[in-house]
């Protein structure tokens, strides 16, 4: 029975809670930068318009896409796509050269639960009053801190749900809707559940997600070289650990520079002891860096015992930042991103689709001329209108009908009927037809589009 015992202990042993430490440094400095401009750029972006639009918004029931005054259609769903392979090949350039630098400093989840750590930490205090907290039994303080805690983090999940859901609706739209209780099922939906996703991950979860749910702490070993910078223990240098005073003898003592303190787990986000080597768990956040400088500075002792280094640093080995892979990434991200802008800043802001009439082939008219009747569908992808001059290219005896006038609004849809004449002795059975729109303001603006003219066989 006991060893069964045992066993059920092992496998459903639960995870003690991690309470981390606050730390001052040029690391915490970076992370504290970094979730400001992160999340300022969440949070701010939605309420930023260019040229007359939400700055970035994801408008999917009229198919556009707004991004930072351009103008995305579903026909630009090729630059969406290397987009996500440019976001795809930087994670992995990054994770060449720096390790798990995305994680520890950018990573939504790490930047998350820096915000619901600072709250926590502000109505709590610090790790040893938080659990101290935990620990004492239940009474009017703990039942006020513990309810001010849940009402911070419910308000920030609940504005980080409703901005979330402003990149799909129109923010002011929303927010509007939000106050008169107008919102949509759909709306209220993702509201609630990014919402609860936020709290459930930032707030409760924190560190689990990061050790047990994130695929990308198992497959970043698959990136990872002698040369990829990580954040290391000089074993060396550290062993054997042990508590000293500072005017001790380590020769004497037989002491490394670790003083034992601990300090280095009590600042890690996931509560892992760095001095047991390189672990999945380890999001390269830096904490312990920065704690352990501090204790080396007061021991008078070098800076670096856990440092930012690479395998073959700590070997004694020259280490190499350019290494075959890394240009591999970097020139094909550098052509990937190159490509993308070209291709963006180049593209016509015009869309052009030729239907055939289903209805009749091809009509004979008593002047011997024969008629082809098509639909011409027209999308103007710039942000100001224009009237649009429809003509045919390379034969005269072809005389173009359009009805009503081509003129579109800004980022308008429209169908046009186009009348087609030509006389009979131009050609038999089959003829190839370039038809050529451009814009009367702005001729560079310009498509050219191909059908088929029938005409009779014999």
């Amino acid at each position: 029975m006991s060893q069964k015992q045992d066993t059920a202990d092992t496998l459903y042993r639960k995870e003690p809670k991690v309470y981390p430490r606050d730390v001052k440094g040029k690391f915490a400095r970076l992370r504290k930068l970094a979730v400001v401009v992160l999340l300022g750029l969440y949070y701010i972006l939605p309420w930023v318009n260019f040229n007359g639009h939400q700055s970035v918004l994801f408008d999917l029931p009229a198919r556009k896409f707004y991004i930072f005054g351009l103008t995305f259609w579903p026909q630009d769903f090729i630059f969406l796509t290397l987009m996500l392979i440019i976001a795809g090949l930087s994670l992995f350039f990054v994770t060449a050269v720096a390790g798990r630098l995305w994680c520890g400093y950018a990573c939504p989840q790490t930047v998350w639960t820096e915000v619901f750590l600072w709250m926590e930490r502000w109505v709590e205090g610090d790790r040893a009053k938080r659990i101290k907290l935990d620990a004492s039994p239940w009474n009017a303080n703990k039942i006020f801190r513990k309810t001010a805690k849940q009402v911070l983090w419910i308000t920030f999940a609940l504005w980080t749900g409703f901005t979330f859901v402003g990149f799909f609706t129109p923010i002011r739209e929303l927010g509007h809707s939000v106050v008169t209780l107008q919102m949509g099922p759909w709306e209220t939906f993702w509201l609630l559940f990014y919402s609860f996703a936020t709290y459930g991950n930032a707030g409760l979860l924190r560190e689990q997600v990061c050790k047990y749910m994130c695929p990308y702490a198992r497959f970043q070993s698959a990136m990872f070289d002698k040369d990829t910078l990580v954040i290391a223990y000089d074993e060396k240098r550290g062993e054997p650990r042990g508590g000293r005073r500072k005017s001790d003898n380590l020769a004497e003592k037989k002491l490394g520079d670790c003083i034992n303190c601990t300090l280095c787990v009590q600042v890690c986000p996931t509560g892992i002891d760095i001095r047991e080597g390189l672990q999945i768990e380890c999001i390269a956040c830096a904490a312990c860096i920065d704690i352990c400088d501090q204790v080396m500075d007061k021991m008078d002792y070098d800076r670096g015992l856990i440092s930012y280094t690479t395998e073959h640093k700590m070997g004694g080995a020259e280490s190499h930042v350019f290494r075959p892979r890394i240009w591999v990434y970097l020139i094909l991200l550098l052509a990937l991103i190159a490509g993308v802008l070209w291709s963006v800043n180049n593209r016509v802001l015009l869309r052009a689709e030729l239907l055939r009439d289903r209805n009749a082939l091809y009509r004979e008219l008593s002047d011997n001329r024969v008629e082809n009747v098509y639909t011409l569908k027209l999308i103007n992808m710039d942000f100001k209108a224009h009237r649009y001059n429809v003509e045919v290219l390379g034969n005269e005896d072809f005389v173009l009908f359009v009805s009503p006038e081509p003129v579109l609004e800004s980022e308008e849809v429209g169908n046009f009927i186009l009348r087609i004449q030509a006389p009979e002795s131009v050609g038999r059975g089959s003829l190839k037809v370039d038809v050529r729109l451009s814009t009367m303001d702005e001729p560079v603006i310009e498509r050219v589009v191909s059908t088929r003219f029938l005409l009779p066989f014999d």
